[in-house]
């Protein structure tokens, strides 16, 4: 099998979110990182070239490809900020309220911090990172 390349890193957090070149998503991200790091009460970790994480769980999926991630994380990418929350399935009467966002299985995308509810984002982060205990995403709330 092929190793992640996905992987805690000893990348300075700070001198990645300090070097984002878009303004919003650099402010944006400092903030980000905080929010996470309050509610998880874990270290901002780099995983990989791009993506701060927050903990560590170990998935397995019926292919038998297993491996360890971030129980949540984000990304200030060029085009949107990204936010790896996990899955949706109990999320939608949050979802309905959190404001201006686009979605894949298990990110969140966001122009700006500005469009959405921030004590809703908390608690969809804090599901997902309490959720990363049991089995899968999404059943945590």
């Amino acid at each position: 099998m092929a190793e992640a390349k996905t992987k805690p890193t000893g990348v300075s957090v700070d001198a990645f979110l300090d070097a984002v070149e878009h303004p919003q998503r650099r402010a944006d991200g400092h903030e980000v990182r905080q929010m996470m790091e309050s509610i998880t009460g874990e270290p901002a970790v780099m995983w990989g070239p791009s993506i701060v994480g927050f903990g560590t769980y170990h998935y397995k999926y019926a292919s038998g490809h297993e491996g360890d991630m971030c129980r949540v994380g984000f990304s200030p990418r060029a085009a949107k900020l990204v936010l790896y929350v996990g899955g949706f399935a109990d999320y939608e009467s949050m979802l309905e309220r959190l404001g201006k966002y686009k979605r894949s299985k298990a990110c969140l995308y966001l122009n700006k911090l500005a469009d959405v509810d921030r004590a809703v984002l908390e608690e969809i982060i804090r599901c997902t990172y309490d959720a990363a205990d049991h089995e899968g995403f999404g059943h945590g709330c």
